[in-house]
């Protein structure tokens, strides 16, 4: 697997496939053909149906400025993933130089095909839950001290520059209010939200209220193109920041502690990007927000002091019962139902952690975690691409702009 500096960036929404990772693609590019005078791209599948709602050709534009560029939009998929694009370099006689095929994998990856190719790093030797609790097992060492084993002792600062970059986004947004960019016209909600947290009085509402609050404060940054950490994406990046500062505001949880359970969910996320999809035009949400959740549901367990075993089993819950979420998002927006998801996928969290330190001393889970990312995998292959961020069903087709 590779390292989770991979799996969790800081950059700017709204998409981490559709407008991190085609900014990456530009740079690069730009990067190993600077006397370019003109680009051209065609834009195909999911990155053409719903790159104007994404802002996809946004960023590439500002990010050749100021070569001039041109775009194609065009539904066909190129063949290795739906979110693929060919970028045409031209000279100053207006010749073509190149045509690069590239593709946004999910989480700001990105993968070029043919002469320009490079393998991923492979920092960990494992690639399944199941090998790494065994070697875990094997060696007497935590989770945290795995982590470490393979990303080195510094990787501590690494991991607590992104919590202050996730504390950022919340309380970033939670501090706006007024209209989200887009034709949606979506009124921010995050700072009310918190606000009549603060003012209710059953304790369980109370604090059901403020996680929620705390991810639509980084949905909403993510929609209106505000900074975030993927986690494992864009469009999900709400939920594990959301467990994180309610285990810090509300728990009163150090953050010295929140790095090593922040790494812990790392790895779940980390499995499941090695072994399936992040990437919601490959898998349907279920891949963003499942994966989140299941992120976010360690995270939790870890903080409630659960065996490595009962850990597993919350990440296992927070991705079983998100299989088949379809990724449909209204008008091509980062908005309609991806914010309410952020929120009701970190209560899904909270549940799947408080499930496991319930039951699980109870009964032995009889579904691995590496199982239900199978299941995932193949869920994924058979929805049908309506469902997987093309905007072509689902809620998005019901109010289609």
């Amino acid at each position: 697997m590779e390292s989770l500096r991979e799996l969790f960036k800081v950059g700017v929404g709204p998409s981490s496939s559709h407008t991190m990772g085609p900014q990456r693609i530009a740079k690069k590019v730009m990067e190993m053909y600077p006397e370019a005078h003109r680009f051209h791209v065609d834009l195909h599948g999911s990155l053409a149906l719903t790159g104007k709602g994404h802002l996809t050709d946004y960023i590439i534009e500002k990010t050749f400025a100021p070569i001039p560029v041109t775009f194609s939009f065009k539904s066909d998929a190129l063949p290795f993933h739906p979110n693929g694009m060919i970028v045409h370099v031209f000279d100053e006689l207006d010749q073509e130089i190149k045509a690069i095929e590239v593709y946004s994998i999910g989480g700001g990856s990105i993968l070029f095909k043919g002469d320009m190719e490079e393998t991923p790093v492979e920092v960990y030797p494992q690639n399944t839950m199941d090998e790494i609790l065994k070697y875990v097992d094997e060696k007497g060492i935590s989770l945290y001290d795995y982590v470490l084993e393979y990303e080195g002792e510094d990787f501590d600062h690494y991991l607590s520059d992104i919590l202050e970059a996730m504390f950022f986004s919340v309380e970033n947004g939670l501090k706006k209010e007024g209209i989200i960019h887009g034709k949606l016209k979506l009124k921010r909600v995050a700072k009310s939200m918190y606000q009549q947290a603060q003012n209710t009085r059953r304790e369980a509402d109370r604090e059901r209220l403020f996680i929620s609050s705390y991810a639509y404060a980084v949905a909403e940054e993510n929609a209106d193109g505000g900074q975030i950490v993927t986690a494992p994406t864009c469009g999900a990046s709400g939920i594990m920041p959301a467990i994180l500062y309610y285990c810090h505001k509300q728990l009163h949880i150090e953050k010295k502690d929140l790095i090593k359970a922040l790494a812990i969910g790392g790895l779940f996320g980390n499995v499941v990007k090695k072994n399936a999809t992040i990437s919601g035009a490959d898998g349907g949400c279920q891949a963003e927000v499942g994966t989140a959740c299941a992120m976010a549901a360690a995270t939790m367990a870890w903080i409630y002091e659960l065996n490595n075993s009962l850990i597993e089993y919350a990440a296992e819950m927070g991705l079983e019962h998100n299989l088949g979420l379809t990724c449909d998002p209204v008008g091509g927006y980062v908005q309609i139902p991806c914010i309410e998801r952020n929120g009701y996928g970190s209560l899904r969290a909270l549940d799947a952690a408080m499930l496991a330190k319930q039951l699980g001393y109870l009964r032995k889970n009889k579904v691995s975690f590496d199982a239900i990312v199978r299941v995932m995998k193949e869920t994924g292959k058979d929805l049908s691409s309506a469902y997987k961020e093309t905007s072509l069903g689902g809620l998005a087709k019901e109010f289609g702009l």
